[in-house]
């Protein structure tokens, strides 16, 4: 390395620059991931959950496979690395399934607030996983912020008055914390995969391992044959919601990963709520109480102050491709 790029000043740009590149990917996750719950709400009513996933993550592995083949081109694959990255998918597939079942018990805003819940998750998880963590979990700003969002969070599952056929059932809650718990762990195993193949790279490679993961459960409890049934509306519904929802999105968060860490990157995923609620109002007519808007404000708080915790300096980025 030249020496002039090690001095402290070129170091600190460096640094600011990935930090800013963090905050930016995730705010552009944000938006994004505030609309998955409203996709697939609609696409209940015409895909099952098991077919559901399995299209629409076979619809964002093709949606990768070019950008995958290109960098592999230029640069191999290092197939250990692709090993580490059989382990995140089993929570993935876990989750996928099972916060699509949740939309059977509650509206898709309610369930984007709900699955918020999983900052707590994952702060305990990489408090276990990675030291490097430990400095954001540690101030306060962090700890306020994520307390303050979980209130927010039960609190509009709290004083529902009920979505469509009353409240929400005890096994909808229980698909909806197995679903949020297995969203924390995904993203606390997705970071080494991140951090060794690149954004792009590894998602390609999850991306397809989660589909060939599915496929069998298809095959066993869906329906496979459901896009030969439906109108072409709905399946060009379903790709869209897989190009952006996964694709895209999964890309910008493995990202925001790298750059601001994984605690911080989930914990700024509490400003979800807020546009899948406004989305899910427009759409289906849900509509939230006026304690429940009394939650979400604490939500959206708790948010901005994790939005105030500083990430570690790091030197270190993976390529993107």
């Amino acid at each position: 390395m030249n020496q002039l790029d090690s001095t402290p000043e070129i170091i600190g740009m460096r640094s600011r620059t990935s930090t800013s590149e963090g905050y930016a990917a995730v705010l552009a996750t944000i938006l994004i991931w505030s609309t998955p719950s409203l996709f697939q709400y609609y696409l209940n009513r015409y895909y099952d959950p098991w077919a559901q996933n399995f299209y629409r993550y076979l619809v964002a592995c093709v949606s990768i496979a070019p950008l995958l083949i290109y960098g592999m081109w230029y640069r191999p694959i290092d197939w250990r690395a692709v090993s580490i990255c059989i382990v995140p998918c089993l929570p993935n597939v876990v989750h996928q399934v099972t916060q699509v079942i949740a939309l059977f018990y509650m509206g898709p805003g309610v369930y984007t607030i709900f699955t918020r819940a999983s900052v707590i998750f994952t702060a305990l998880l990489a408090l276990a996983f990675f030291p490097e963590e430990r400095h954001v979990i540690r101030q306060w700003q962090f700890q306020l912020g994520t307390g303050l969002g979980l209130i927010g969070a039960f609190g509009v599952v709290w004083f529902q008055p009920g979505w469509k056929s009353g409240h929400i059932a005890l096994p909808g809650l229980f698909v909806a914390f197995t679903a949020t718990f297995c969203w924390a762990l995904y993203g606390i195993l997705v970071k080494r995969p991140s951090r060794e193949l690149g954004s792009i790279r590894s998602f390609g490679v999850i991306s397809l391992i989660t589909s060939a993961l599915l496929f069998p459960l298809t095959i066993a409890f869906g329906k496979i044959g459901t896009p030969l049934h439906t109108g072409s509306q709905v399946n060009l519904i379903l790709i869209v919601s897989a190009v952006t929802c996964i694709t895209l999105a999964h890309v910008l968060y493995y990202v925001a990963i790298r750059e601001i860490g994984v605690a911080l990157a989930q914990s700024l995923q509490l400003l979800c709520p807020a546009g899948a609620m406004a989305l899910s109002a427009w759409i289906y007519g849900e509509r939230l109480t006026h304690a429940q808007i009394w939650s979400a404000a604490i939500l959206l708080l708790g948010a901005f102050l994790a939005m105030r915790t500083k990430p570690i300096a790091t030197t270190e980025a993976a390529e993107n491709i």
